[in-house]
């Protein structure tokens, strides 16, 4: 089901006043096709009254879908040449080639290159201008740790200070764990996606100079080691990687709502499960950046409105996009929907949040403030065109090793081959 949304009142009236002044004929209409976790797209909508009281003769439609619509329809309209003159969208790589530049009908690029240049690389690929301005993240997503702070209170175990390694929350959850009685000491979700960050932080690669995959590399292969030895001696909890096969996708937020967790290494997205299904039961806090080795980063992600080349307005999407790139407009739109922000400056300055406890107000805050160490391999990965292949294959194999099907060389050599094919067969 489509819902749509008309900007009405005053301010319609003020632009439609306009655009008759203007002639007919010179009256431009977006449509911006919108899908929403919680109001991203009304709060969207509020904001385009503003952008068309100061562009008059230009509105904006705002059409809700659902997020399938935007995987499965959206691509559809794309590739003949249709669809919303702008989205909502996650998948960068994917359909970039559908992209519009508005780097020419913005006032002020470097602004832009200044707030947004990490997020900006995930939609310069394939064909599109390294320089280009594509997409603006309204909905910055990071990966990192939770901790259970009422479980280390009650063991009297201090918890480890931000930009602690794997190595000490390992020791340290495992210690929790063992003086508390719970059953479970760490856990990561059953993605490749969360896979990646540690392995960078252990020193992965990922990509070798001609910008292909290499994926299994000394870093990469030093924390599948690691990984699956902590699956062994029960660091990890077992079940959660080794209760599935293939490519599912399997978390423990679960285990951590019910207090049965220490640490959990997850995202940003589930600061408001978190929050409202936690409540007072017990206390909990975003661990910040966890290091390796090599580096102290984790995984972005996100969505981001786009333009797209199709459009018979270039010019009315790429003032658009500027409008929803500026500080204020950003701030007041992340407020009301509790995201992270993926402007430098936001990042630096932090975000107000409306109507929010404590304990979800310091996550935010902490995972905000983690995202300007996550190293430009992260931006990379998640901007990659064929990222799926590498985030449905590391669990298959990962877990072949950690069950004891393969040995850990075997699987990571049928890993490195499962993606090299997977990206031989896009090609």
């Amino acid at each position: 089901m489509t819902n749509t949304l008309r900007l009405t009142g005053r301010v319609s009236a003020i632009a439609l006043a306009a655009g008759l002044a203007a002639g007919a004929a010179q009256a431009q209409e977006l449509r911006f096709m919108c899908y929403q976790d919680g109001v991203e797209c009304d709060a969207w909508a509020a904001q385009f009254a503003r952008f068309s009281a100061d562009n008059p003769g230009i509105t904006v439609m705002v059409d809700v879908v659902p997020y399938a619509a935007i995987l499965e329809s959206l691509p559809v309209q794309l590739e003949v040449g249709e669809g919303p003159d702008l989205a909502r969208v996650t998948d960068y790589g994917g359909l970039a080639r559908f992209m519009l530049d508005v780097r020419p009908f913005v006032s002020d690029a470097a602004a832009i290159e200044e707030r947004y240049g990490q997020s900006l690389a995930w939609a310069r690929v394939g064909d599109n201008n390294p320089d280009g301005i594509y997409n603006i993240v309204d909905q910055l997503t990071a990966t990192g740790g939770f901790a259970n702070a009422t479980l280390f209170e009650q063991a009297g175990i201090e918890m480890p200070a931000p930009g602690s390694t794997w190595a000490e929350w390992a020791a340290a959850a495992t210690a929790v764990r063992d003086a508390t009685g719970v059953d479970f000491a760490m856990a990561i979700d059953r993605t490749g996606h969360r896979f990646a960050a540690p392995a960078m932080s252990y020193g992965a690669a990922i990509f070798g100079p001609d910008g292909d995959p290499i994926l299994v590399d000394d870093g990469f292969r030093a924390f599948a080691e690691q990984f699956v030895a902590w699956h062994a001696d029960g660091t990890m909890a077992r079940d959660v990687w080794a209760g599935a096969g293939g490519g599912t996708y399997q978390d423990a937020a679960a285990e951590f709502i019910n207090a049965n967790l220490v640490m959990y290494y997850s995202g940003s997205w589930q600061i408001g499960r978190f929050g409202r299904d936690i409540g007072d039961a017990f206390d909990w806090v975003a661990t910040g950046g966890i290091c390796g080795p090599a580096a102290c980063t984790g995984m972005p992600g996100g969505a981001g409105v786009v333009g797209f080349k199709h459009t018979r307005h270039p010019e009315a999407v790429g003032k658009l996009i500027e409008f929803i790139a500026r500080d204020d407009v950003q701030a007041e739109v992340l407020a009301q929907t509790r995201n992270i922000p993926a402007n430098a400056v936001l990042q630096a300055r932090g975000i107000e949040y409306q109507g929010v406890t404590e304990d979800v107000a310091a996550a935010l805050v902490a995972f905000a403030s983690a995202v300007p160490t996550f190293i430009d391999t992260a931006f990379a990965l998640q901007g990659y065109a064929n990222n799926r292949a590498i985030f449905t294959a590391t669990p298959a194999r990962i877990t072949q090793a950690i069950v004891g099907e393969l040995t850990l060389d075997e699987a990571l050599a049928r890993l490195d081959q499962d993606v090299a094919e997977a990206i031989a067969a896009t090609r």
